[in-house]
């Protein structure tokens, strides 16, 4: 049996809903045996499971990936990561580019161009955004080959 390193809490965190502690746990705390990775860390709220709030951890360094979440703003985030992932895998731009336009479409600062630090309304804004910007490059994708093949014609 390996003997697993307890990993030290470094940040003071305090949940946004109920005004409590979050406390640094393995992510098997809250994912159970659905946790694919036993490496992985979460800021969990003290008041965990009534209020459902936490984030993930990076690995390294074990500073919180952005701020605590109830279920619905996770699901939001993963919404607007999914959008700007769509904008990046049709190849309208390269990851560092997406984040450079969505961080001037939404008029913020590159500190605070972190989906995990995103409000509801800042996902709804990303995803509003990207989606905008897919209609737009589709229809000009759409023009230009009915151009072309009409020129070939």
């Amino acid at each position: 049996m390996t003997k697993t390193k307890k990993k030290k809490q470094t940040e003071k965190l305090y949940c946004p809903y109920c005004g409590r502690m979050a406390v640094l746990r393995p992510a098997k705390h809250v994912y159970g045996s659905r946790n694919l990775d036993s490496g992985n860390y979460l800021y969990v709220c003290s008041g965990y499971p009534s209020c459902d709030s936490y984030i993930g951890v990076h690995k390294k360094t074990m500073r919180p990936m952005g701020t605590l979440a109830n279920g619905d703003l996770r699901h939001k985030r993963i919404e607007a990561h999914r959008a700007l992932n769509k904008v990046v895998q049709a190849g309208v731009m390269t990851k560092h580019g997406a984040y450079i336009w969505l961080q001037n479409r939404l008029c913020l600062r590159e500190k605070d161009m972190h989906i995990g630090m995103f409000s509801e309304y800042r996902c709804e804004e990303t995803i509003r955004e990207c989606n905008a910007l897919m209609e737009q490059y589709v229809k000009t994708n759409r023009t230009s080959s009915c151009e072309k093949k009409t020129m070939a014609a």
